[in-house]
């Protein structure tokens, strides 16, 4: 039991004993003493000052001195305004740090029963991962790991976009001007070839219409005349027919595809259990289209198709199937939800999917609970924002995307570049200096592109990402290299404390309390589903502990029994940096 549930269950008794009343445990709050005013715990009294009819100073000095004869951890306390600050022996946190903090297992909660699907990632196969994907991605792997830690089972899943016109337009592009060119003939990453080839479609789309309109037609009519854009579609019908031809090619330029993606994942550090594709899925949902006109949920127009009538809900009319029988996504979107559901019977159902489709996830959610599934008031869409870049916007079809291979190479690079420049890499062998620039690149996107709360939109300075004196990556993992350089030092093995009644430093006392709070920032974490959480309390613990560094000595500490403590409490500090960057994704570094 934490000592804030101590606290508020003797707050009850106090309240039953002091004023003859009753508090529920939800209406007590506990929060962490503000730095200016002495304490570590804090207890908003002014919800018991209608039970106590007596000023908010004298209901928290007698609520204190009740807490302070009744909890041995409870040492003094101070009363400013409405809010009663406790003091905590030292004691209670050193036990707090040897007995959970160093242990294994701490900040791991246990099995809750319960299994959660995460869906990240959802790319098409007509164009290599950009960087919105490398934020899906990245937000989706912590995400699962974030629910994992929590206690539940978690099945990360991934819906691949493998067809439509999109797809069409790279396999047309490559069979009119490709002259059978290959990832290994042309040295190329099969989602690169691929999206090559996406480009090429577009160019030349583009300058079929500027011949047309200069024959007179309008820029409208030479846009749905231009021979290219008639073949794609031609191509998509025949692959729906299941033209052999059209198939065959559609399965080897999405092997190089996935080849590709393979790839890039192994390198982001990101995987899946499941992979579900749209061709497979594309025809799902058309028994759940009927079994809505069943159950009068959805309405027939005179043309045939079949909509809903969201009005009351403050949306609108919803398109469901249109009048030739042929689906739109939500249908397929409605059956892929149920198989995903009859495949897992997962208790909660995450899409990481970017804002743009705010919509579109509020109408298939309420469609679904409309249509009597259970399960679906479980489903929840992980919103996040766009990425932009400090020279602008990007843009697939012009080739002007930023690519995540690309992306990741250069940042690895910028961290070659910066370490060798900070002098960080003496006595590294060639394998362990790549394994370095790897680590600490990658860190540096993965915890900028992480740090900031999923819903907000935000620019992505690499060079900024990479500062080792920023609120960056880099920092953190400099400073758990630092950590595990001194404990090295020491020869520290295992926690070697015996002392249990030492005298606190206000930094060690400091650096315990924030230790202490991992378990609930995780929890937090996820039911916010936001990393942030963690990334944001990683950097501040990090920075806490580089200023008990430079003011307590460690190694030269006088007395043995302080020596030893401020090695436990530096292996607890690495321990959890480790384990909250382990969630984020990111490695941290035992030497630089």
């Amino acid at each position: 039991m934490t000592i804030e549930n101590t606290i508020a269950e003797h707050i009850q008794k106090a309240v039953s004993v002091l004023y003859q009343s009753e508090v529920g445990i939800d209406s007590i709050v506990i929060q962490e003493t503000r730095k200016e005013f002495e304490g570590q715990v804090t207890v908003v009294t002014f919800p018991f000052t209608r039970l106590s009819k007596k000023t908010p100073e004298q209901t928290g000095t007698e609520i204190g001195e009740y807490l302070k004869e009744h909890i041995q951890e409870v040492i003094g306390f101070n009363v400013i305004k409405g809010f009663l600050n406790l003091s905590i022996s030292d004691s209670y946190w050193i036990d707090q740090l040897l007995n959970n903090v160093l242990n294994e297992g701490f900040g791991q909660y246990p099995a809750n029963g319960k299994r959660v699907m995460v869906e990240y990632s959802s790319p098409n196969t007509n164009k290599p991962l950009h960087l919105g994907h490398v934020r899906n991605n990245l937000l989706g792997y912590s995400v699962a790991e974030i629910l994992s830690a929590n206690g539940y089972e978690v099945i990360k899943v991934n819906l691949v976009n493998d067809r439509g016109i999109h797809i069409c337009k790279s396999m047309l592009a490559w069979a009119l001007f490709g002259n059978g060119e290959t990832p290994e003939s042309s040295g190329l990453k099969g989602d690169h070839l691929v999206g090559k080839y996406y480009v090429i479609f577009d160019q030349e789309y583009k300058k079929q219409i500027a011949e047309l309109v200069e024959e007179g037609q309008t820029e409208e009519d030479a846009k749905k005349n231009a021979p290219v854009i008639r073949q794609a579609q031609k191509m998509l019908l025949d692959w729906e027919a299941g033209d052999p031809e059209v198939k065959a090619l559609w399965s080897r330029m999405n092997s190089w595809v996935y080849a590709g993606f393979e790839q890039t994942y192994n390198q982001l550090g990101v995987d899946f259990a499941k992979y579900y594709y749209e061709s497979d899925t594309y025809l799902l949902g058309k028994d759940i289209i009927d079994e809505g006109l069943e159950k009068g949920v959805f309405f027939k127009k005179e043309d045939g198709s079949v909509w809903i009538d969201l009005t009351e809900d403050g949306l609108d009319q919803k398109l469901v199937l249109r009048a030739d029988g042929t689906s739109v996504y939500i249908t397929q979107d409605l059956g892929t939800a149920q198989l995903k559901y009859d495949d897992f019977k997962v208790d909660k159902s995450i899409y990481v999917v970017g804002n743009e489709q705010d919509y579109h996830f509020k109408v298939l959610f309420l469609i679904l609970q409309k249509l009597g599934k259970a399960w679906a008031k479980g489903l929840y869409h992980l919103s996040y924002g766009m990425v932009d870049l400090p020279s602008g916007k990007m843009k697939s079809r012009e080739g002007t995307v930023v690519d995540a291979d690309e992306l990741m190479d250069d940042m690895i690079r910028t961290a070659q570049e910066r370490t060798e420049e900070l002098g960080k890499v003496d006595g590294f062998s060639e394998a362990e200096k790549a394994d370095l620039y790897n680590m600490i690149g990658l860190g540096a996107l993965k915890f900028f592109l992480l740090k900031v709360e999923p819903k907000k939109r935000l620019l992505f300075d690499p060079n900024e990402s990479i500062d080792f004196q920023g609120h960056t990556g880099p920092f953190i993992q400099y400073t758990h290299a630092r950590i595990r350089s001194v404990l090295a030092k020491a020869d520290y093995k295992t926690r070697i404390l015996s002392n249990h009644s030492l005298e606190l430093t206000i930094l060690e006392r400091e650096l315990i309390v924030n230790l202490s709070k991992y378990p609930d920032v995780i929890s937090a974490a996820a039911k916010e589903y936001s990393p942030a959480h963690i990334a944001n309390y990683v950097f501040e613990l990090a920075k806490l502990f580089n200023k008990f560094y430079h003011e307590e000595s460690i190694l030269k500490a006088e007395d043995t029994s302080v020596r030893n403590f401020r090695l436990d409490l530096a292996a607890a500090t690495a321990s959890v940096v480790n384990k909250g960057m382990a969630l984020l994704g990111i490695r941290v570094p035992s030497r630089m």
